[in-house]
């Protein structure tokens, strides 16, 4: 499914955040948040959707009981239904993207003064063509090891939930191929940061230089 262009003025970058599963895209944009980025994080957006009520109904309507419990949406049910079948996978995106698309497109609306960038984290950037907003997209890189790790004690998802969750995306080797910027997290906070603030810099430059050209 490819959403709608986000409209939003252009006067400073848009930063794509692409990479694995537990990469540490998340961290990325907190640090991007920290230096004055404003920031949009899709999961928190999905989480939000879910307890929309005109969403839970239409949920409710394409999936009754298997999904919903006690008047909300049971989220581990319905992974267990959509990540089984590609087709409903897409029914879920079809309700769940256009919401989140009209708060990114809400919070992307204005310049606050001083903000270097716009930055958005969205596990299907690529793959929904939100990649066609952003000026840069940088991949955030880690070792499958670690990733299995913070998985495991963040999610709760054992390797193989996380193999299965990460083959409804693109192959990382195709992300990575794409991104303007590669950040190595390789779990020292400080250095993670001083990439960043590296990339932050280098993407402020050449998108001034697009600018004037």
């Amino acid at each position: 499914m490819t959403e709608p262009a986000t409209v939003a003025p252009r006067s400073i970058p848009t930063i794509g955040l692409v990479g694995g599963i537990a990469s540490g895209k998340s961290a990325v944009r907190s640090i991007l948040a920290e230096l004055g980025c404003i920031t949009c994080d899709s999961d928190d957006l999905a989480h939000q959707a879910l307890r929309d009520p005109d969403l839970i109904r239409s949920i409710g309507a394409r999936w009754g009981a298997r999904a919903i419990r006690d008047g909300v949406v049971d989220r581990g049910a319905l992974a267990a239904i959509v990540f089984a079948d590609p087709s409903e996978r897409a029914q879920l995106e079809a309700l769940v993207h256009p919401w989140i698309h009209a708060r990114r497109r809400a919070l992307f609306s204005t310049d606050p003064e001083g903000a270097p960038a716009r930055v958005i984290d969205a596990p299907l950037l690529l793959e929904v063509g939100l990649h066609t907003d952003c000026d840069s997209i940088w991949f955030v890189e880690a070792p499958i090891e670690a990733r299995q790790a913070r998985a495991l004690g963040s999610r709760g998802w054992p390797a193989a939930e996380l193999a299965r969750r990460e083959a409804a995306q693109w192959p990382l080797d195709q992300k990575r191929a794409l991104a303007h910027h590669v950040l190595c997290n390789d779990g020292d906070p400080q250095s993670l940061r001083s990439r960043v603030k590296a990339a932050l810099a280098d993407t402020i430059r050449t998108h001034a230089r697009a600018k004037g050209a």
